[in-house]
């Protein structure tokens, strides 16, 4: 009997193999110039990390870098629905208030009658009343002492002077 013959038939090539795509990527990178950049970068590493750390060393730059910590640090601790709300509200806020002008109010203060009148306006109230409190709190916040940021806002004390 004969000897059975095995044979894997090879799949038709569909597309680039792994290598080819390597080189066209290599292509056309060069083709755009990012490899002379690339080049240029490694070759000037000493004076851009001179002039990187000599910007970092300015205090307006170490305050930036803070500041921005610090409002990112509030930003984590604010539910994305909640920040949503309050946007979108002082959006919708200060739309409104661009739309007053003293042309439309005559000029006319409400005088006695008028501030009794608003001193009774449940919808006035209702619209301070988040406002008062958010002004009370901001008062607080205002009042508490901070010396360090990080350690205020994590609890937990810092090593260091």
């Amino acid at each position: 009997m004969a000897e059975r013959i095995s044979h894997t038939v090879t799949p038709p090539k569909i597309g680039p193999d792994a290598h080819e795509e390597l080189e066209r990527l290599l292509q056309t990178m060069h083709e755009h110039g990012v490899l002379r950049f690339a080049n240029d970068v490694v070759a000037a590493n000493p004076q851009i990390a001179q002039v990187l750390v000599g910007g970092l060393q300015k205090e307006g730059t170490l305050n930036a870098i803070q500041n921005a910590s610090v409002l990112g640090m509030a930003l984590s601790t604010i539910e994305p629905r909640d920040f949503y709300r309050v946007t979108f509200a002082l959006r919708d806020g200060l739309q409104r208030v661009s739309q007053h002008s003293p042309e439309d109010d005559d000029g006319d203060t409400p005088g006695v009658t008028g501030a009794y009148r608003m001193l009774h306006d449940e919808t006035l109230w209702h619209a301070l009343t988040p406002l008062l409190d958010g002004l009370k709190a901001f008062a607080e916040r205002l009042d508490k002492p901070v010396d360090k940021p990080v350690t205020d806002f994590t609890g937990k004390p810092t090593d260091g002077p």
